[in-house]
């Protein structure tokens, strides 16, 4: 009693039993669909969260935070560089590093990137000494020039441990028959498996000291920094040449993947676009039943009129009650997404072992199960959008029925 009177109304009908089931069932509809849309787009948002999550830790555990790079020259006084980092209480770690891109031929033949790193501080930025599936990462020892391979390269060279390499790079020599590119056989002392096939097919690693012989460099390729908030990586690395004077270049990780982070942003976005259009199905459907349902209480609209509401008490009526359905549908929505998120994997074994398939073939997709990731900030903007479509569902119909007049509502009644 309490309540203001549209409002009261609004909930009114909103509980009441309607005479015309068709309305009733087109309401239900509309509630299901946009509960039905939510639910689609947070679960789907999560996925891709997940495999988005997914792919940039294994690339991350592999690749550094930040690099910083001498301008042009190797960077002689990379030691600095190191100690200057680590006392950066936003550095986890620093280490060195000597990048050159190179032939490998075995049995047979394939391009990739060698890198040459420091064994006693590689494990502070990336977890490669973690990810050896065969051989020994203390095989790293200088004049040893052993060399670890990713098992795709492996494959496609058709080498195991063991194995002799020909490391043809780009760097070229002068010899009495010519300019000749550097050559040097390494033996395969590892094989790891990071989980992701560009690192996999495309990156060897070998020991710092053996590349600068082999380059003849006074140095290194630049310095890679892991932080402890990755979210930091440009700042802290700007902050660290600063420090250190001189030209220096730094680049962060999603400069180094810009491609790969921007593709991954867009597809979440596209995908969130095209899934809301359900969304907006039910606020279509909400449409149809308040239209309905404002043709069916003409009468009442007329008597209300009568008693005093103004056209503007009649469409908050309506707008009440639409928007009711609106935040029913919505907040079922969420809690179903949420729950069926939750129990995503679950239900894709169940799927699997009933149907004897596999969804995700671990060969293909270098996971196990389905990776999720449900973020507050993509469930309050759902809930946003479901919310507005459903409020601005409810306009044309209130504004409708506020031109009712009393006169002609009631002349056949």
């Amino acid at each position: 009693m309490f309540k203001p009177i549209p409002v009261s109304i609004g909930l009114r009908y909103l509980r009441a039993k309607r005479r015309n089931g068709f309305i009733s069932f087109i309401s239900m509809a509309s509630i299901l669909g946009i509960a039905l849309g939510v639910t689609v787009l947070i679960t789907t948002l999560a996925v891709m969260s997940g495999f988005q999550k997914e792919i940039r830790d294994r690339l991350l555990q592999m690749t550094a935070h930040t690099t910083i790079t001498s301008d042009g020259a190797p960077m002689s006084d990379w030691q600095r560089a190191v100690d200057a980092a680590k006392k950066d209480p936003r550095v986890a770690g620093a280490a060195p590093y000597i990048e050159i891109q190179a032939m490998l031929s075995g049995p047979r033949v394939q391009g990739a990137i060698v890198q040459g790193i420091d064994p006693a501080l590689e494990p502070g930025v990336s977890v490669i000494n973690q990810k050896l599936v065969k051989g020994s990462f203390d095989s790293l020892t200088p004049g040893s020039y052993n060399l670890l391979v990713g098992k795709e390269l492996a494959i496609w060279l058709g080498v195991n441990v063991g194995d002799t390499v020909l490391v043809t790079l780009a760097e070229v020599q002068g010899t009495p028959v010519g300019a000749m590119p550097r050559l040097k056989r390494f033996t395969v002392s590892g094989i790891f498996e990071a989980g992701y096939n560009e690192i996999d097919k495309g990156v060897a690693f070998a020991n710092m000291a053996d590349m600068e012989r082999v380059l003849r460099m006074d140095g290194v390729t630049g310095v890679r920094l892991k932080l402890h908030d990755m979210d930091k990586a440009l700042d802290v690395g700007v902050d660290l040449a600063h420090s250190l004077g001189g030209a220096y270049r730094v680049s962060d990780w999603t400069q180094q993947n810009a491609n790969l982070y921007h593709s991954l942003r867009m597809e979440k976005v596209v995908m969130g676009i095209l899934l809301s259009l359900i969304i907006a199905m039910g606020a279509f459907n909400l449409v149809s039943s308040q239209v309905m349902l404002v043709t069916d209480k003409q009468a009442d609209i007329a008597i209300l009129r009568t008693l005093g509401l103004t056209p503007g008490g009649v469409m908050q009526v309506f707008m009440v009650q639409g928007s009711l359905i609106g935040i029913i549908g919505t907040v079922a929505g969420v809690i179903g997404g949420i729950t069926l998120t939750l129990n995503l994997e679950r239900i894709l074994g169940a799927i699997e072992t009933v149907f004897n398939v596999k969804l995700l073939p671990e060969d293909v997709y270098y996971i196990t199960g389905l990776p999720t990731d449900m973020q507050a900030p993509d469930i309050i903007v759902i809930t946003l959008i479901a919310l507005a479509m459903s409020f601005l569902a409810t306009l044309y119909p209130a504004w409708r029925a506020a031109r009712t007049q009393p006169a002609e509502a009631l002349r056949y009644e």
